[in-house]
């Protein structure tokens, strides 16, 4: 089994039950391991903590720390150097995620073992991480792209499997899991009550 072969298993083995990924950005460490709660109190099992800068590395490693005591899985996103997956890989994140196609983060994580979700946003992308044999990619900025990209899309390259990323909320996430993505990622309306039950029903038909 190659690198990403693990990778695919692993975003389809964690997002069987629960096609949702939390994803709390900006955030301090107290405040993002409290989202992660929520996020997990849901049945969300995987949650990406985005690292953009090396200020949010801080809260990537609380939300690491938490996760353990529950059996949950943290990646690091934003993931867009070698030298960043490095970072992330010592901090103990278990996968991460670029907002856009990286070769050089693809083959840095596949050496450190990490699963990795590149980004997509054009067929070009999609063909070039399919030549890669990732076949589960990050589609973003989804609300931009829109539901009907994500069909449009899934005819030429029926094997993919997106998780719309970008502007994802209680409001619209049904629209793109109903359009074909594999499945979505979320992050206020995880924390939000009025939102829960929306969201819940939103992904229960995939479930």
């Amino acid at each position: 089994m190659t690198a990403a072969d693990r990778s695919d298993a692993f975003f389809a083995q964690h997002l069987a039950a629960t096609p949702v990924i939390g994803i709390f950005r900006g955030q301090d460490p107290a405040t993002t391991v409290e989202l992660c709660e929520h996020a997990w109190d849901f049945g969300v099992d995987l949650v990406e903590i985005p690292v953009q800068s090396p200020s949010a590395l801080p809260s990537l490693r609380a939300a690491v720390e938490a996760a353990r005591a529950r059996g949950k899985h943290i990646g690091a996103g934003t993931v867009t150097s070698a030298e960043r997956v490095r970072a992330v890989m010592d901090i103990g994140a278990a996968f991460t995620v670029a907002p856009g196609l990286h070769p050089e983060v693809i083959e840095a994580s596949a050496q450190a073992g990490l699963p990795h979700l590149p980004g997509v946003a054009t067929a070009t992308d999609i063909a070039a991480a399919l030549a890669l044999g990732h076949t589960w990619l990050k589609a973003f900025p989804a609300r931009q792209l829109g539901p009907d990209w994500v069909t449009a899309q899934l005819a030429p390259f029926p094997d993919a499997h997106f998780v719309a990323t970008g502007g994802i909320s209680a409001d619209n996430a049904a629209a793109f899991l109903s359009a074909g993505c594999a499945a979505v990622a979320v992050g206020s309306a995880l924390a939000d009550p009025a939102a829960l039950p929306r969201l819940r029903e939103a992904v229960s038909p995939v479930r």
